[in-house]
């Protein structure tokens, strides 16, 4: 084959690329725009709000005026993206403040929001989105595999912890980053820390699963108590999360063309969150999941009563939660 039309082949497949990312997913992303100062007044937590989705949706929250709380395991880099959020936002724009949180440690979760309890008077909005990504085996401080304790286990502890300011502040919201990997995820009851065997692209997944799971039970439990819970699924994303992932030395110019070509920016991917926060078309709906601000059908696996049930019951087994503080907190 010759020069010529390798250059040929490679100049038209850019040209299509760029109508692509130009024309075609455009159309099918839009960017929401909200009244400034819509949000102000209100506190809202973001976790993993240092880079991607996080701090995209951090970033138009504060532009609404709300007083934003990031939430992330590195502190130093959460200050970088704070004043990179505050140069953005311009000059009417709400408060940021940042507070360590590692949902690798259980204590580290409840330093967290012993700080919030004591420090808040009212948080309006908990938005669950930080995660791991096929990450290589590891284990949480407290022998949990990474995925699954980090995705899942850190997310349900916090919000259990927080729940009575939440009813406080109601009304108030609860909004869980989830992804449509969830359709390969199984809960294995049996091995729901991988040690019997593990694939880090299913642990992913049923990570995924749980964070669904969780959702429709935790809706179930808030009935009538003016705190509402919703998921997303926010699709293919260019960020960090997957920085654990190999890709070949020579493969990755190919890799980034198309991500640039057809991945959604974190602002567009975040646009779901943005939306379950603050629009008032979802004002009491609770228990549903939505991608691009639509509400999504899920498969069955992630609306199973039982298996939801079960999952709640060894998950605060798992976190160590006494019986005192669930019967405090879930009147059912």
């Amino acid at each position: 084959m010759s020069a010529a039309v390798v250059l040929a082949a490679v100049f038209g497949g850019g040209v299509l690329l760029f109508a692509r990312r130009f024309f075609s997913r455009r159309s099918a992303v839009q960017t929401l725009r909200y009244s400034t100062g819509m949000m102000r007044g209100k506190t809202i937590i973001v976790t993993g709000a240092n880079s991607g989705l996080g701090k995209a949706t951090a970033a138009e929250l504060v532009k609404l005026q709300a007083r934003v709380i990031l939430a992330c395991r590195d502190q130093q880099r959460a200050e970088a993206a704070a004043q990179e959020i505050r140069d953005e936002a311009g000059p009417e724009q709400g408060e940021l403040v940042i507070k360590q949180l590692d949902l690798a440690s259980l204590k580290s979760v409840h330093n967290f929001c012993e700080e919030i309890i004591k420090e808040e008077p009212r948080l309006d909005v908990l938005i669950n989105n930080a995660g791991v990504y096929q990450c290589p085996y590891t284990k949480t401080e407290d022998g949990f595999e990474m995925q699954f304790g980090v995705n899942h286990l850190g997310h349900f502890l916090l919000t259990h912890l927080l729940l009575d300011l939440l009813k406080k502040s109601a009304p108030s919201r609860i909004v869980v980053v989830s992804s449509k990997l969830y359709k390969y995820g199984e809960i294995n009851f049996d091995d729901l820390s991988s040690e019997q065997n593990y694939n880090k692209s299913f642990a992913y997944s049923r990570s995924k699963l749980a964070n669904l799971l969780f959702t429709h039970e935790l809706a179930k439990r808030l009935e009538e108590t003016g705190v509402t819970v919703n998921s997303l699924t926010p699709g293919i994303v260019r960020t960090n999360l997957g920085r654990h992932i190999n890709i070949p030395l020579l493969a990755k110019p190919v890799f980034n063309l198309v991500s640039w070509a057809f991945f959604k920016t974190p602002l567009e991917g975040a646009q779901s969150s943005i939306y379950l926060a603050c629009s008032p078309d979802v004002e009491g709906v609770s228990g549903k999941c939505f991608a691009n601000c639509k509400e999504e059908e899920l498969l069955s696996k992630a609306t199973d009563d039982a298996v939801a049930k079960k999952l709640w019951d060894i998950s605060e087994v798992m976190v160590q939660l006494t019986k005192q503080s669930r019967k405090t907190i879930f009147k059912r």
